[in-house]
């Protein structure tokens, strides 16, 4: 087996805990639009397919002109928002560093606005050597397009990267392009779908992502 060379996180759930904050600003766009704010525990449900697709599930309408101002609403709410609450995993620190030695990419369906802030924020864009967020020119995780970008800028073979992440998005978008995979079972999505997706690594905790690879 091929050594990993590109360690591709995932941001939320993955990195980050920003649940707290995306939550927010979703019950603080629904207080704008006049629909009931939902319970932290369900929109965090909703989180993992890309902004719009959060907005859609949360609104739970198919009505375009509700989405795109819920959509314009949350935006502005959550840009004044998303630092908030929103902090690296417990451990996370430690094992960016620990692996400073290889590439690292980071791969996220979130909007790149909100990633950028986010990464400069934290001061995270000093241990990745290419970062890829959602625009409209490449289809989101879990197709592969984001992956096979990241692997053909840092010229590595699929056969020598794992992409680590919480969802079933990360997974599919990893087994697609040939990468290997790793779920995490700290982050938002369900350890036992997780495990269902038979990924390459499973860690319970960022710490044991230290001995995996």
């Amino acid at each position: 087996m091929s050594k990993i060379k590109l360690l591709i996180f995932d941001l939320d759930g993955t990195l980050i805990d920003s649940k707290k904050d995306i939550a927010h600003s979703v019950n603080l766009t629904f207080r704008d639009v006049g629909l009931p704010e939902k319970p932290h525990e369900v929109i965090y449900g909703y989180v993992g397919n890309g902004v719009r697709q959060l907005i859609t599930d949360a609104v739970a309408s198919d009505d375009p002109t509700l989405i795109d101002q819920a959509l314009q609403i949350f935006e502005r709410h959550y840009l004044k928002h998303l630092l908030d609450e929103t902090r690296l995993f417990p451990g996370m620190e430690e094992v960016l560093h620990h692996y400073s030695g290889r590439k690292m990419a980071l791969v996220t369906n979130k909007p790149v606005n909100y990633t950028d802030k986010i990464i400069k924020g934290l001061k995270l864009d000093q241990h990745f050597d290419f970062i890829i967020a959602a625009q409209p020119t490449i289809r989101l995780k879990p197709e592969p397009d984001m992956l096979i970008k990241t692997l053909a800028a840092l010229n590595i073979a699929p056969a020598e990267a794992v992409m680590i992440g919480d969802s079933l998005n990360d997974i599919n978008a990893a087994r697609s392009a040939k990468v290997r995979s790793c779920g995490v079972a700290y982050g938002f999505g369900q350890r036992e779908t997780l495990q269902s997706a038979y990924p390459d690594y499973f860690a319970e905790s960022c710490d044991e992502l230290l001995n995996l690879f």
